[in-house]
């Protein structure tokens, strides 16, 4: 097969030259690959699958669920409560009740937003794995006959008619009035007409008139055509591989963070003037730390982490009523705050 110093390359002299020379050069003719190739080209390009978010563990999701910056407040808090009022505390004074409310709000939000996230993700992958996509492949020696999409290699010669989804990038090598639907890729909302005919594309490889993208599909008409790139190769696949990367914060995580920094800065002005209030004017400083203490554990609504998590999860199951699955329920506060939903 002939060697390409990247898929762009790979594209572009798929689309430049004659249809014999392109499939000389994967290693493929029109009555299809051998089984043989189909080994090889499998071994060296992988599966046809487009590589997925990494699913964060266990461990991660129940992190992710306890830990962020309103209840890393509540935390410390709890912490240092726990040392002032119970284990440096006289006997007699040992009072472990901010701690225990403290702890127990941070365990029920955590807790409700685990649960209810961890729910949510399991309705979504038996959803998935209820979706099986197929295409017509014609291999040598055999009928075209319809295979799964990720088994679909380098070479391979695709059938489509109207309504299939294409299973890779492919160069068309026969077509007859066919329209095809690159909207997922490009944004143009109407079909775009494709012929077997060689062409030069420079750069534009998306608007090449002979190739055809995965993540697109038939609207009329019928074509054969050469798979050039699968899996990650493909236009599609590159474009996922960016939107994998870490998401940016939601207006919400940004908002419950702005509340957070709000409050650290507030305590750190008034626990200190308090402080110092205190211990100057009565000059018991232990009594004036628990004071200052007493006015940090004030200043924070204790009840927040939890009032939040079970109003987005009761959304979440309004939201499933109507057959509508939120994994993130984060994300339910921008859901609602969409004025124009383009789909």
């Amino acid at each position: 097969m002939r060697r390409f110093n990247s898929i762009n390359e790979r594209l572009v002299f798929a689309s430049e030259n004659k249809t014999n020379q392109v499939l000389d050069s994967f290693e493929t003719n029109k009555m299809g690959i051998t089984n043989e190739t189909v080994k090889h080209h499998s071994e060296e390009f992988g599966k046809n699958i487009i590589t997925k978010q990494k699913k964060d563990s266990i461990l991660k999701k129940i992190f992710n669920a306890f830990i962020n910056p309103f209840t890393a407040i509540l935390l410390i808090l709890a912490v240092v409560s726990l040392f002032t009022n119970v284990i440096f505390a006289e006997t007699s004074e040992k009072d472990p009740t901010t701690v225990i409310i403290i702890v127990v709000m941070v365990m029920i939000s955590g807790i409700l937003r685990f649960i209810q996230e961890q729910r949510s993700g399991s309705a979504a992958e038996k959803l998935i794995a209820m979706i099986s996509n197929t295409t017509n492949i014609k291999r040598y020696g055999q009928e075209a006959k319809e295979i799964p999409i990720d088994e679909v290699v380098v070479g391979d010669i695709v059938y489509l008619s109207a309504g299939d989804m294409i299973p890779g990038d492919l160069r068309i090598i026969e077509a007859k009035d066919l329209f095809i639907s690159q909207a997922s890729l490009t944004g143009e909302s109407e079909p775009v007409e494709k012929f077997a005919i060689e062409t030069t594309v420079g750069t534009k490889v998306l608007e090449a008139q002979n190739l055809a993208f995965m993540g697109s599909d038939v609207i009329s008409g019928s074509a054969v055509g050469v798979v050039i790139a699968t899996g990650d190769e493909t236009m599609l696949g590159r474009i996922s591989v960016d939107l994998n990367k870490k998401r940016e914060l939601t207006t919400f995580e940004i908002g419950i963070n702005s509340v957070s920094w709000l409050l650290i800065r507030f305590m750190l002005v008034m626990v200190p003037v308090v402080l110092f209030i205190n211990g100057f004017t009565n000059g018991d400083w232990l009594d004036a730390s628990l004071f200052a203490l007493s006015v940090a554990v004030g200043l924070t609504p204790e009840m927040l982490p939890m009032i939040v998590t079970t109003s987005l999860a009761k959304g979440s199951l309004a939201m499933a009523k109507e057959k509508t699955i939120i994994k993130n329920l984060n994300s339910i506060q921008n859901l609602g705050a969409i004025d124009i939903l383009c789909t």
